[in-house]
């Protein structure tokens, strides 16, 4: 359904409810999310990306009843990713000599997804295409996301459409920043950078620098996905200009797996050990297995540190503890310390490798691995709490 966004800017996109987990089950969306498509109406009409290929049918049918599809005299594609290209095809079988705007690497990426011929026009960064009033001025944001990525504005509607950039998996019928529960926007924004755009946080930083050093006036930002940002556009530029500097919080995480519950009391033990050196820094203890994986990585994206614990299990880690560092390591933080710890029974050995994991992520360890065999007494939580100690004098 069309929502108008201004005289000329429509909202053409979906909102998906039901979505609990997207890229697969890679990452969570705990408020759903949307898939934002706009439509610009000027002397020239031109369609700003689609939606997820489940719902292709539903959006070419909305989209012929906003306007007469022959009527489109470009699409603009600044994201080649499914579920911004996904109803394409359909899109294109109604109207397929319509010109597609795309970066060279989007061209590429839509020809190994469709294995179609479409009419595509490559553009970079300051190529523009004049629509009539409005003149509509490209981007280009290679891994920001994917290589073909780029962001474009329209000048008179000082609209800045930006794809993935400064996006949130956030399902709202209102589509604005002020209709919605801020706490809760921003937090849903901070996650989506962290396990979506953090390993590229060099690209992102550049580009974001870029678009604010044009001066461009903005009264919307409208990405990709999530609520469009009107009132807050100062706050998330803000916001991103901290988070692509290596960000972190006087916070240390402790991530942790249990089976018998000895390594949940070596985290709780080594957690007090850290209070007691440091009150003012926040303990947070996250369960491996119980607690949602991108939420950790979001509280590992806030901290200073990480801790990661598991018994050891078939001489190896649990899986939910391997998972978890296999997401660390993707995401290339930095300027983080680490140390492991474990609990054992005769073999032993998850605390060394999970000290080479975490190492091999490009965290620094701050401290010797530390283990336990079978339930820890009270002279091993003593030593749980002064290794905790330790670890945090080390992040002073």
């Amino acid at each position: 359904m069309e929502k108008k966004l201004t005289e000329r800017v429509s909202w053409v996109g979906k909102i998906d409810w039901e979505l609990k987990h997207f890229h697969g089950d890679e990452l969570s969306t705990h408020f759903g999310s949307s898939y934002n498509a706009y439509l610009i109406r000027d002397q020239k009409n031109v369609l700003i990306d689609t939606v997820w290929s489940p719902y292709d049918t539903e959006f070419v049918a909305h989209l012929k009843e906003a306007i007469d599809l022959n009527d489109i005299d470009y699409i603009v594609m600044n994201h080649n990713e499914n579920d911004h290209s996904g109803a394409l095809p359909a899109l294109m079988r109604e109207i397929p000599n319509t010109p597609i705007y795309c970066t060279k690497k989007g061209e590429e990426i839509l020809r190994g997804l469709y294995h179609q011929d479409w009419n595509f026009v490559n553009v970079k960064t300051g190529d523009t295409l004049n629509i009539g009033d409005n003149t509509l001025t490209f981007i280009e944001c290679p891994m920001c996301h994917w290589p073909d990525t780029m962001v474009t504005y329209a000048d008179k509607e000082q609209i800045l459409f930006s794809n993935d950039v400064f996006g949130q998996h956030y399902a709202s019928e209102s589509l604005y920043d002020d209709t919605v529960n801020q706490r809760d926007l921003f937090r849903e924004a901070e996650k989506y950078y962290a396990n979506i755009l953090n390993l590229y946080n060099r690209n992102v930083k550049r580009k974001v620098d870029e678009i604010v050093g044009m001066n461009l006036p903005l009264k919307m930002i409208a990405p990709s996905h999530g609520v469009i940002w009107t009132d807050h556009i100062p706050d998330i530029i803000a916001k991103y200009q901290q988070w692509d500097c290596d960000y972190q919080e006087n916070q240390i995480t402790i991530v942790y797996d249990t089976m018998w519950q000895s390594t949940r009391h070596m985290a709780q033990a080594i957690a007090d050990g850290i209070r007691e050196q440091n009150p003012d820094v926040r303990v947070v203890l996250m369960n491996a297995t119980h607690d949602d994986k991108n939420d950790i990585i979001l509280e590992i994206f806030h901290s200073k540190a990480v801790l990661v614990g598991c018994p050891t299990v078939n001489m190896g880690l649990t899986y939910a503890i391997a998972g978890i560092i296999e997401l660390i390591h993707g995401m290339k933080f930095k300027n983080k310390k680490a140390a492991a710890f474990s609990s054992f029974g005769w073999g032993g050995g998850a605390e060394k490798r999970i000290s080479q994991k975490l190492e091999e992520a490009g965290l620094t360890l701050a401290a010797e691995p530390l283990k336990v065999k079978w339930a820890p007494d009270t002279d091993a939580e003593k030593m749980c709490r002064e290794w905790g100690k330790a670890f945090a004098a080390q992040c002073e």
